[in-house]
């Protein structure tokens, strides 16, 4: 688990750094606001940040802002009150506050692990991380622009089911649905390419007259059931 440590008191800091390390967490120390909102906003790769309230004058808030702004989902640990916990330490002693903190940040990654384990959608060897934002195929991460992880999820959504070209229109562009559906044909087929190719077996079917769907079929059997459900369902 890496952990992401923002606090600017040298004191406090480098006890925390080694404390969290010995624990057997991976630790990224800064001791200042914009390295942290920085580092926050830029690698996703941390599964918590321990985050002092207040630096030097600055408003630690402000990275939870700018981490939720930007679409991130992490869990933060507020370290609050200061000079109370100087006063815990020392009525109390260090392990007292350390084994208090590590409850906390267990409980915290538990839970984020958990609620990472619910925003994942697979189908065959593709999963899509709603958490992180990202798609994956055979452990191999796929890059997507937004537009296509936009497509990926309405296909995921919405897997096995026929999906016509006028509703991808609409949900992804915004389009009506007399609108001409080529750029939906175009960036589909750039998906598909990105997705199926190289892979086995292929997961985005065009049902041709009917429009696309996500599934995991191995024959032309499966398809025909396919159309048969939208037939019935329209």
């Amino acid at each position: 688990m890496k952990i992401l440590l923002v606090e600017d008191e040298q004191k406090i800091g480098s006890y925390l750094n080694q404390a969290l390390s010995e624990a057997g967490y991976i630790i990224d120390w800064v001791t200042d606001e914009i390295t942290g909102k920085h580092l926050a906003l830029l690698f996703s790769e941390y599964d918590l940040v321990v985050l002092d309230v207040m630096f030097a004058g600055l408003n630690g808030w402000n990275i939870l802002h700018d981490v939720g702004k930007n679409g991130k989902s992490m869990p933060i640990l507020f370290l609050i009150a200061r000079d109370q916990i100087e006063e815990r330490v020392k009525a109390l002693g260090l392990s007292f506050t350390l084994v208090e903190l590590l409850t906390r940040i267990k409980g915290l990654l538990n839970r984020e692990q958990w609620n990472h384990e619910i925003n994942r959608i697979c189908v065959a060897d593709l999963e899509l991380d709603l958490w992180k934002r990202c798609v994956s195929r055979a452990g191999q991460r796929i890059n997507l622009t937004s537009q296509e992880y936009a497509l990926m999820e309405l296909f995921m959504s919405r897997r096995g089911e026929v999906l016509p070209k006028s509703l991808i229109a609409s949900q992804i562009w915004d389009m009506d649905r007399e609108t001409d559906t080529k750029m939906v044909e175009v960036a589909i087929s750039r998906l598909r390419n990105k997705i199926d190719r190289n892979f086995r077996p292929k997961l985005i079917h065009n049902i041709y007259g009917m429009g696309y769907v996500l599934a995991e079929w191995r024959g032309s059997r499966e398809a025909h059931k396919a159309r048969s459900s939208f037939e019935i369902n329209q």
